[in-house]
């Protein structure tokens, strides 16, 4: 356990870092906004790019881990939204906000950064594929169910068309696409850029976690236990247990692929989750749930990564 704490005890510790920052105003929410926007659009992208590119096709490409990671997210998404729509009466709209919170990860700020202190360099494959499931099934559906809750009837091919629209303007997307090609065809930048690109990939998991941890300044979960506790456990145990289950079933894949995909579903939900709300008017109710999902990730991630130490054919 004092093992699985010198993974966990850092990421934690710079989440907390953020959040003391933040609330002492060393920082205001406007600067990690900023910092926020750096990651997004320059270093996770170069990170991406960097991790990508430089493996075999082949191996990048795993078509398994997409199937079971995005099968596993879809169980997870039904259960959610099922039990708070036809057991607890809800509207669509808030069923479709809290299925999205129990299956879509806080993959780039602090799924990353764990998945690099556990596996290295290999981190970025499972990264990578996590994303293409979260935004190309899991976010786009749970925001085409919530607003055809709310009278915006569009049809699908206007819906697919413009989540693809908003995917290709993603500077994320687009160094995956790049990392892609370049796996593919086997092409290898100049040392000039190689190195740029490794300064800003460097970056990446330092400030996401800091950026992390100031975003959680000023949540507030008064009031709203009883309901948030639910979409914690969802979050925290269901995505996980649905995604390790799913793994079991397509079949073998390399252990550094399941430890990703298990240890990505056992994240929080993602740290932009209650903007998403917001249109919906369950902004309140999700930053609580971001909140508690958080801080109960440390004892849950930590008792993840032991299981998996203890698990034959999980060690990497």
């Amino acid at each position: 356990m004092i093992n699985i704490l010198t993974i966990t005890g850092p990421i934690f510790l710079s989440i907390g870092l953020g959040f003391a920052a933040t609330r002492r105003g060393m920082f205001s929410k406007l600067d990690g906004q900023v910092l926020g926007r750096f990651v997004l659009n320059f270093a996770l992208p170069a990170m991406l790019f960097n991790a990508l590119s430089q493996r075999n096709f082949a191996e990048v490409m795993n078509l398994d881990y997409l199937l079971a990671y995005g099968l596993g997210s879809l169980c997870a998404f039904a259960i959610g939204f099922g039990a708070w729509r036809w057991m607890k009466k809800k509207s669509l709209a808030e069923s479709a906000m809290v299925a999205m919170g129990v299956c879509s990860s806080n993959s780039g700020y602090m799924g990353y950064p764990i998945l690099l202190q556990f596996l290295g360099p290999a981190a970025g494959v499972g990264f990578a594929l996590t994303l293409l499931v979260e935004n190309l099934l899991t976010i786009p559906l749970a925001l085409a169910i919530a607003d055809s809750g709310e009278g915006k009837h569009l049809s699908w091919q206007q819906l697919v068309m413009q989540s693809l629209m908003r995917l290709a303007k993603m500077p994320l997307m687009q160094a995956m696409a790049l990392g892609f090609g370049c796996s593919l065809l086997n092409w290898h930048l100049p040392e000039v850029l190689s190195k740029t690109i490794n300064l800003f990939a460097a970056s990446a998991a330092a400030i996401a976690l800091f950026v992390n941890g100031g975003s959680l300044v000023g949540l507030r979960i008064a009031g709203m236990w009883q309901k948030v506790r639910w979409v914690a456990v969802g979050k925290l145990v269901l995505h996980p247990l649905s995604v390790g289950l799913m793994l079991l079933v397509v079949g073998p894949m390399p252990a550094s692929l399941k430890v990703s995909a298990v240890l990505l579903a056992s994240m929080p939900m993602l740290g932009i989750y209650p903007l998403l709300a917001q249109r919906h008017g369950q902004e309140g109710f999700c930053a609580a749930a971001l909140l508690v999902t958080t801080v109960a990730s440390f004892f849950s991630i930590s008792l993840i990564l032991w299981a998996m130490g203890e698990l034959p054919g999980w060690h990497v």
